[in-house]
């Protein structure tokens, strides 16, 4: 990946998303209670979070033979919509699908929305990976509506709870990447911090 793009993306990801204390103190969607805190939603929804996601997402699946990415709504929405503008503006076609939390009851009562038939080649998007449920429920439903799941990228892994070991294991001897890990957005906060307190002493 692009080095320079990777660490402008991982100082949003501090500036915007990364909460950090001492002591465990941040309850998650699991329930389970952390030192880190990731609201990702923050960096892809920023212009320009939303155009590194989208260039670094592109980097990586461009010459994968996808027809859409896309994830479990809500964290999956901004950097499936960020890849396809990306891949367009590169003379690409890969197309934004959202999986919805409940299935459609009317109509074509399905799990995906989107442009995709049963068979296409999919990529399993997710902002922050803890447990793996949010991306597991996207491959599980993905698959019911017939879809192959080509492999699945993360923005960010937090590195608890074998999330991503987890997600490897359903989908075995397929890509599975994380952008970031908390060790490297912790290594970059803790360096930012030590910078911070020597200009102030200076």
């Amino acid at each position: 990946m692009d080095k320079e793009k990777l660490e402008r993306l991982k100082k949003i990801i501090i500036e915007k998303s990364f909460k950090y204390c001492e002591e465990p103190c941040f309850k998650l969607t699991s329930g389970a209670i952390s030192q880190y805190y990731f609201d990702c939603k923050k960096t892809t929804l920023d212009p320009e979070g939303a155009y590194l996601v989208g260039e670094l997402l592109y980097e990586i699946v461009k010459d994968w033979p996808i027809k859409g990415a896309g994830g479990l709504t809500l964290g999956a929405d901004p950097m499936g919509a960020a890849l396809m503008h990306t891949a367009y503006k590169y003379g690409k076609k890969i197309y934004h699908f959202i999986v919805r939390k409940e299935k459609k009851k009317h109509g074509t009562s399905r799990w995906v929305e989107g442009v995709w038939e049963k068979g296409d080649n999919v990529v399993i998007l997710d902002d922050v990976v803890t447990t793996g449920g949010s991306v597991i429920k996207a491959i599980e439903r993905a698959r019911e509506d017939g879809l192959n799941i080509y492999g699945v990228i993360v923005l960010v892994d937090r590195e608890e709870f074998e999330g991503m070991k987890k997600i490897k294991e359903l989908v075995p001897q397929k890509p599975v990447i994380a952008i970031a890990t908390r060790s490297d957005i912790l290594k970059l906060y803790n360096k930012s911090k030590l910078v911070e307190l020597k200009t102030i002493n200076e």
